[in-house]
């Protein structure tokens, strides 16, 4: 008489010993064998179908980045007709200043964690474009236009923060900060001229 438990079968006097193959997997039954192989096939296809989903996410929240536009104000050179390619929305070396609020230029949204959103969660980054709200819980310039992107999807918004932590990290050590206006900005910026009646 047999037992079986475990996945494994052995005469039914052993039946409270160890559940393992007396010899390693030369020694299993042909039963014992298919549950082994069906498992790591298993496992596999589930490990295949996660990176196919993660792939499937960084491709849509690079989509998300380029239909709104980031790289037009994110990637230096864009705003006076030059891109570099390899700062990819590291920042931007231009500005823009916003009568009676001040001068604000574009940060750097790869994951340097120095000068980019390394140290962001994917919640910080989330409530960022959708709310405008920074970690430290600043209000990002009107120019950035969150209120746009506020409609953004659950999914649409974690696929976006996915795409921005896989760039490689580019620092900006000469990121222009914000300035109040009356200050003299340290950096180029354009002026945004507000409507006339």
């Amino acid at each position: 008489m047999m037992s079986c438990r475990a996945a494994w079968c052995y005469p039914a006097g052993m039946a409270g010993q160890e559940a393992r193959p007396p010899g390693g997997v030369a020694d299993m039954t042909g039963l014992a064998r298919t549950l082994v192989i069906a498992c790591l096939s298993i496992a596999g296809t589930a490990a295949a179908q996660e990176a196919a989903a993660q792939e499937a996410d960084l491709a849509r929240g690079e989509y998300l980045a380029r239909i709104m536009d980031c790289g037009g104000c994110h990637t230096r050179g864009v705003l006076v007709g030059r891109p570099d390619p390899d700062l990819y929305l590291a920042g931007s070396d231009v500005g823009f200043h916003l009568p009676g609020l001040g001068y604000f230029y574009p940060p750097n949204l790869t994951p340097d964690p120095e000068s980019g959103l390394g140290n962001w969660s994917d919640e910080d980054i989330i409530r960022a474009v959708r709310e405008g709200v920074r970690p430290d819980g600043r209000m990002l310039a009107p120019v950035m236009p969150w209120g746009s992107y506020s409609v953004l999807t659950d999914e649409d918004a974690r696929a976006l923060a996915a795409f921005l932590r896989s760039l490689p990290p580019r620092e900006f050590p000469d990121e222009p900060v914000p300035v109040a206006d009356g200050d003299e900005p340290e950096a180029p910026y354009l002026e945004i001229v507000m409507p006339q009646n």
